[in-house]
């Protein structure tokens, strides 16, 4: 494999363990690529949405799962009660800021244990993401 496809292979790999349960730095990742001006900007941007969308979604089916096996007034934490109530009340639109640390997880979570629409899902966490790393590429260009 050549270097260059390591640094976007690398960049897919980190944005989706970003985003699941495991903690990750897509965005530092994002940040070195840019600065080394070895890609498109456009090509990083959409590599990391796309791997950071794959993880918020692996971790919105673990919520999908989860409801099968467990209710949630006996499984769940008080914050974990608490994304629930937010999205329930929200629905989809809590996903925009799936992006946000340690709550994005909770919201893709919570949309996946209430069965949010699935396309509405996908479709709010790409665009909140997208916009994350679009913000975040052109601050270090």
């Amino acid at each position: 494999m050549q270097f260059e496809t390591f640094g976007v292979v690398g960049l897919f790999v980190s944005a989706f363990i970003s985003s699941t349960i495991a903690p990750g730095g897509s965005e530092a990742v994002l940040a070195y690529l840019v600065n080394s001006r070895e890609y498109a900007v456009e090509q990083l941007v959409a590599v990391a949405t796309v791997g950071n969308t794959l993880g918020a979604l692996t971790t919105w089916w673990l919520g999908l799962w989860a409801a099968k096996k467990y209710p949630a007034e006996t499984a769940l934490s008080e914050k974990q009660r608490n994304s629930l109530r937010t999205v329930r009340r929200w629905g989809s639109w809590t996903l925009l800021f799936s992006w946000l640390p340690v709550v994005g997880d909770g919201l893709c979570f919570a949309a996946g244990w209430l069965k949010l629409s699935l396309f509405s899902s996908i479709a709010a966490i790409f665009f909140g993401k997208a916009l994350r790393y679009i913000a975040i590429a052109y601050a270090f260009i």
